[in-house]
């Protein structure tokens, strides 16, 4: 049964037209995942099914007694509340709660699966993540038909997010969230909506399955627009031809020509097109020696040692408040070690990306932003100004001249990464870089970092972005211990969790275990990266596969003998049906009146178009082979 049916939504804000004449839908138990590009109304679009909103023009139609509960970006509670107060507040109508004390019970045991145990709290006094959290609690308990809910992976760690999933995979109603974590997505929906140029596009699939139906429909998309330009080409041709050829002109043909003339190319989106720009690293990087942070009685890292090699690539995860962002701090100097050194070659120019978009003005342009930190960078295109820049982090000019208080979120945060990368660093510092990031700025960013010639040092819960940039995984496991592991996130998972049963079963002992740390699974040490002695055989294979390949292609680049009677005679062919249908249509005309006649001409009507579709698409394919011929290709 349908939960919320749109037809023709529209909505604009300020000069952006998010929503253009375009349709949606939910269905009872539906996981739907809604991606996009910041800034292009996925937030508007929750807000809209959730009631919040209402479109500029188009119908919304909710079924009968529909619950939802929506979970915002950014959460707000009732002043002077308690955590617990503000939960009871929002769920004590819930009627599978018999009493306050089993509301409060239920909550307590969602909190602490979300990290959160002081229960008595004020609201007011809680961190971003914290209330990100406890709206999320709140919502959770409730028995609502429809879940909405805006990024709830954000400020969550990996164990968090992995509770979630399964609690959302098992909850009976229907869900509709915005989230950038792409094995969330996998994991939990049953279909993945995007929006793309103010059009909404349904795949039923999960993430995996979307990656896959978006690359087929651009291709279609573009297949579409080189066949409708080889005919309009074509077309043309027969339009100029002169007066003998005038003589054969049909009415039907000269209108498809038209309205092929007339149709809009496919829009495609902008990507964002990152040269890596760094300066030169020299031989001493940054060298962590011995170094200690606590914060009261709270031992965060305990006399740990590392020293980063030039192109080292390394995650940094661990429970929420155990001391990751601590680290970056310290290596940015922002904060000092209690116990240690953390010297920093002379060459190390260090770009560090904060979780708070620090010194953003929200009153300064866009442009003027980015003009603070550098008029022009040096990449290996050559010179490339501040305007050029945004063009390519896709802020068009219509934009540049905008107050930063305008943005979204994300736009905001994309904005700030661009400033850390414009001032040329060659040590990086990423704190939770995926937060409020679009799924198509982590691939590019993603893509950047393959090539930058430095040092990546990152705290991230995005278990697909750390699985995808780093080889090296820092992991705080309580008590101080900074312990290290070799590969990704999911090699991590392995690691540990295979450490974690040879404890239980006895098979290690706390000397065994030193030993092994002191082979790559350990506290600290020298840097290292990953060899590819094994990949050059394989890149050999391809390319001779490839060359192969591509000599077999230039031998068929030529017509049969049966192809070359064919296109002699298709164009022939294809006014004949023209002319055909043009027939068939007065016909229609005249027996409008007769109802058996009338039936049979339709039917013969849709056969010859049906032909005429399939000629043409012939006439494509060997008028392309014809040119590529021409051409000698």
């Amino acid at each position: 049964m349908s939960l919320v049916t749109m037809e023709h939504l529209t909505k604009s804000y300020t000069e952006r037209l998010l929503f253009d004449d375009t349709a949606f839908g939910m269905e009872e138990g539906e996981k739907v995942g809604l991606i996009g590009i910041n800034g292009t109304g996925k937030s508007t679009l929750l807000k809209i099914v959730a009631g919040i909103e209402e479109p500029d023009e188009g119908k919304v139609i909710f079924r009968r007694n529909l619950y939802i509960r929506y979970l915002p970006q950014n959460p707000e509670f009732h002043p002077g509340d308690t955590i617990l107060e503000s939960i009871v507040r929002d769920n004590e109508k819930e009627p599978h709660f018999t009493s306050r004390e089993e509301l409060e019970a239920s909550a307590k045991r969602i909190l602490t699966k979300l990290g959160i145990y002081d229960y008595e709290a004020n609201v007011d006094h809680l961190s971003g993540g914290q209330k990100k959290r406890v709206a999320l609690t709140s919502v959770l308990l409730s028995t609502a038909d429809l879940l909405i809910l805006d990024e709830p992976t954000n400020h969550l760690d990996s164990d968090m997010a992995d509770w979630l999933e399964t609690y959302l995979r098992q909850f009976a109603g229907a869900l509709l969230m915005i989230t950038h974590d792409r094995y969330f997505l996998d994991c939990v929906t049953t279909r993945i909506v995007e929006l793309d140029q103010g059009k909404l596009y349904s795949y039923a699939s999960n993430y995996e399955g979307f990656v896959k139906g978006k690359a087929e429909r651009m291709d279609r998309s573009l297949a579409s627009e080189r066949k409708r330009q080889s005919i309009l080409r074509k077309e043309l041709e027969w339009m100029q031809r002169g007066a003998r050829a005038r003589s054969t002109k049909q009415k039907a043909h000269i209108q498809r020509y038209e309205a092929l003339r007339d149709q809009e190319a496919p829009k495609v989106d902008a990507e964002i097109e990152l040269d890596s720009v760094s300066s030169r690293l020299g031989k001493k990087t940054v060298e962590l020696l011995e170094i200690s942070k606590s914060y009261g009685e709270k031992l965060l890292i305990s006399d740990f040692t590392y020293i980063f090699l030039k192109n080292d690539r390394v995650g940094i995860i661990g429970p929420n408040g155990s001391g990751k962002s601590t680290l970056l701090k310290m290596i940015a100097g922002w904060i000092e070690p209690d116990q240690g050194e953390i010297q920093l070659g002379t060459t190390v120019k260090l770009g560090y990306f904060s979780q708070e978009n620090e010194a953003m003005d929200g009153s300064l342009k866009v442009i003027d932003y980015i003009r603070n930190v550098a008029e022009f960078v040096q990449t290996k295109d050559g010179s490339v100004s501040a305007s050029q820049m945004l063009e390519r982090f896709l802020f068009p000019g219509s934009i540049q001249h905008t107050r930063i208080e305008k943005l979204s979120g994300g736009e905001k945060r994309r904005l700030y990464l661009l400033r850390i990368l414009m001032d040329a660093p060659n040590v990086l510092l990423l704190d939770e870089p995926t937060n409020d990031l679009d799924i198509r700025t982590l691939t590019i960013l993603e893509d950047y970092l393959d090539s930058f010639p430095g040092i990546v040092v990152t705290v991230s819960h995005d278990r697909y972005f750390l699985d995808r940039v780093v080889r090296r995984i820092f992991a705080f496991e309580g008590l101080g211990a900074v312990v290290q592991y070799e590969g990704g996130f999911t090699d991590y998972q392995a690691a540990f969790e295979r450490k974690r049963r040879e404890r239980e079963d006895g098979w290690i002992t706390g000397e065994e275990e030193e030993k092994k740390r002191g082979k790559g699974e350990g506290k600290g040490g020298a840097g290292g990266k990953k060899g590819n002695d094994q990949e050059e055989p394989e890149k050999n294979k391809t390319g001779k596969k490839e060359r192969s390949t591509e000599r077999e292609h230039q031998k068929k680049l030529k017509f049969t003998y049966k192809e070359q009677k064919e296109w002699e005679t298709i164009e022939t062919e294809i006014g004949d049906l023209e002319q055909k249908l043009e027939d068939l249509d007065q016909q229609i005309e005249e027996s409008a009146t007769v109802f058996g006649k009338l039936g049979f001409l339709m039917e013969e009507k849709a056969e010859t178009e049906k032909l005429l579709e399939e000629k043409m698409d012939r006439w494509v394919y060997l008028n392309e082979l014809a040119e590529r011929i021409k051409g000698g290709e």
